[in-house]
C-alpha cells in the first residue's frame, strides 16, 4: 500500500539535521517502550551523516537504550572495511563508536576484502547480497515483513524508521534511474554494478524492503536536490525516479531544508514548516 508523502521543510539543513535526530531519537524510545526495541536502517551521504552527527550531540541521546537497538543499512559500497568511502565506517566516526551499541546488533554490509572477495568484482558483490538477505531473513520473525519470493529468503525485519537520502538524480539507496537493480521486484538485497556514481560496484536494499519499513524518511538538503524532490513529488515513475518509489507502509516523510524544497509545486510546499 502507498503512503501519501507527507513533507517538514526547514530553514536550513543544520535544522534540518537537529530536528530529523530529535524526532528519531523519540521514534526509537517509543518503539522500545512498546516492544522492548527498535529497528532503524541508516543511509550514507552527506545528509545522512549529518543527522548522525547531530544525535551525537543531541542532548536527549542517552535516552535512547543503544543496547536495544537494531542497526541496518540501506546500501553500502563495496569497498574493504575501514575505508573512508564506506557508509558504515563514516557511520562508525560521526555516532557509533561513541555510544554502548551491542555490536551482535549491528549489521553493517559486507566489505570487499571479507569472504565475497577481494576487490570490488561483480561476483563478489552479488554473493554479498545474498549474504546480507539471508542475515535480514535470519532476523525476521513470523510478524515481520514477506515478500512474494520469501521462498528465496524474501523476508526481511519490519524496520520502525528506514531513512534514505535522496540524490540530485532522484537515487535512494543505491538505486540508480533505469539500471536494473531499480527494477527488481522480488529480491530484497541486490549487487549494483556501473553505478553512474563511484565507486560503480555496490550493495544495496531493494524498493520491497524498503517499503517494508513501518516509516521511510527522505532526506534532502541543498539546491542540488531542489529538482530531484521537485520531480519525485510530482508524480514521477519509479524506474526514471527511484526516490517516488520509496514509501513506508504507516509513513512517508520527506524531510528536507528550504534549498531542496525551492522547486516543489505550491500545492506541495507545507503551509507552517519550522
Amino acid at each position: 500500500m502507498t503512503t501519501a508523502p507527507q513533507l517538514v521543510v526547514h530553514r536550513d539543513k543544520e535544522l534540518m539535521a537537529q530536528a530529523a535526530a530529535a524526532r528519531l531519537i523519540t521514534k526509537i524510545v517509543d518503539a522500545q517502550a512498546a516492544r522492548g526495541f527498535a529497528s532503524v536502517v541508516l543511509t550514507g551521504g552527506r545528509n545522512g551523516n549529518g543527522l548522525l552527527a547531530a544525535l551525537s550531540s543531541a542532548p536527549a541521546r542517552d535516552a535512547v537504550d543503544w543496547s536495544r537497538l537494531d542497526l541496518w543499512w540501506g546500501d553500502e559500497r563495496f569497498l574493504p572495511e575501514g575505508d573512508p568511502e564506506r557508509n558504515y565506517t563514516q557511520a562508525r566516526e560521526a555516532l557509533l563508536d561513541s555510544v554502548p551499541l551491542d555490536p551482535a546488533r549491528v549489521h553493517p554490509m559486507p566489505a570487499s576484502d571479507g569472504p565475497y572477495g577481494v576487490g570490488a568484482d561483480t561476483d563478489g558483490a552479488d554473493a554479498a547480497a545474498e549474504a546480507y538477505a539471508a542475515e535480514l531473513a535470519a532476523a525476521a520473525g513470523p510478524e515481520h515483513y514477506q515478500s512474494a519470493a520469501a521462498a528465496a529468503g524474501g523476508r526481511v525485519p519490519t524496520f520502525d524508521v528506514l531513512m534514505l537520502g535522496v540524490g540530485p538524480d532522484t537515487h535512494v539507496a543505491s538505486l540508480f534511474p533505469e539500471l536494473p537493480a531499480v527494477r527488481e521486484t522480488e529480491r530484497m538485497v541486490v549487487g549494483v554494478h556501473g553505478a553512474p556514481k563511484p565507486p560503480p560496484t555496490r550493495v544495496s536494499l531493494t524498493l520491497p524492503a524498503i517499503r517494508s519499513a513501518r516509516e521511510v524518511w527522505l532526506l534532502a538538503a541543498g539546491e542540488d536536490k531542489a529538482k530531484a524532490a521537485a520531480i519525485a513529488l510530482s508524480g514521477a515513475g519509479e524506474v526514471q525516479a527511484p526516490a517516488a518509489g520509496a514509501y513506508g507502509r504507516s509513513r512517508t516523510l520527506w524531510l528536507l531544508d528550504a534549498a531542496a524544497a525551492s522547486q516543489l509545486p505550491r500545492d506541495l510546499y507545507p503551509p507552517a514548516s519550522p
